[in-house]
């Protein structure tokens, strides 16, 4: 005989019914896909009427700069690496290049460029989520433009870094933070970050100095849109151009350079490759 509790089943309740918390309730809505995912950085474009970061990265003068020094891209193959939210690829994409390659290491940050991309109607570009060292190692198309903005103080590698971007890609924007010892002083609070370790590295035949630094547990942050590996290091300013130069970018221009910057000093810079370098 099937044994069978003796006891009273439940009443059913008298309450609303319960709510599944991965669904959304409200009507559809862009800003209900910003909220699925936390931690922005960035605001939108003000008339999407949404809220998200606050950084205006839509209107950066730093890429748009970049664009008017470059000239057009419309019809080109263009790079961006580290996209972040999709801001700078809402610039790129709106000078009509043929396509963007939008290489995103942070899952959290590839996520909420899927977003801004669906939001923001970003059609020419393609976020792809991984390393973009492995990207640029296997890969053999030459890009017409690559931005690398906010990036490059983030590696663990950053002179390789710049010596496989150099082989796939014909100019490049860059902002960076670097070290400057007279910009940055003993007992300057920019230096905290760091273990007081340099190392030497050869790139290319080109003595680089690697400073090492440490995130301090940052990335517990949903917002950290920092490196892959907590030990990072800076490059010098002088080995940034130096290395640059030796790797065929013969004309460099540099804007907006911050030695007084809370972060740490900083520039940006627009390496270009003469023709007979390309």
């Amino acid at each position: 005989m099937l044994g069978f509790s003796k006891r009273s089943p439940k009443k059913a309740s008298k309450g609303p019914l319960e709510t599944f918390d991965q669904y959304e309730q409200d009507k559809p809505a862009h800003q209900n896909a910003v909220n699925a995912l936390q931690g922005w950085n960035c605001a939108f474009p003000p008339e999407f009427n949404l809220n998200a970061g606050k950084l205006p990265l839509y209107a950066d003068d730093r890429v748009d700069w970049a664009l008017r020094s470059f000239g057009s891209i419309e019809g080109m193959n263009v790079l961006e690496v580290g996209p972040l939210e999709g801001m700078h690829t809402y610039m790129l994409h709106s000078q009509r290049p043929a396509r963007i390659d939008a290489i995103e290491a942070n899952r959290l940050c590839f996520l909420r460029c899927l977003v801004a991309k669906q939001i923001l109607n970003i059609s020419t570009a393609s976020f792809m989520l991984g390393d973009i060292q492995a990207w640029l190692k296997e890969g053999e198309e030459v890009y017409d433009f690559a931005l690398a903005s906010g990036v490059l103080y983030h590696m663990a590698d950053p002179g390789e870094f710049l010596r496989l971007l150099a082989r796939r890609c014909n100019a490049v924007f860059i902002w960076t933070h670097f070290v400057l010892e007279d910009a940055m002083p003993e007992g300057d609070v920019r230096w905290l970050p760091f273990s007081g370790k340099v190392e030497t590295k050869m790139v290319d035949g080109v003595p680089l100095r690697y400073y090492e630094r440490s995130y301090h547990h940052a990335n517990a942050n949903a917002s950290f849109c920092g490196g892959m590996k907590d030990r990072h290091f800076w490059m010098h300013r002088d080995d940034i151009l130096m290395l640059l130069r030796e790797l065929g970018f013969n004309e460099v221009t540099i804007r907006d350079e911050d030695l007084s910057h809370p972060g740490g000093p900083s520039f940006s810079l627009l390496a270009r490759k003469a023709p007979g370098n390309a």
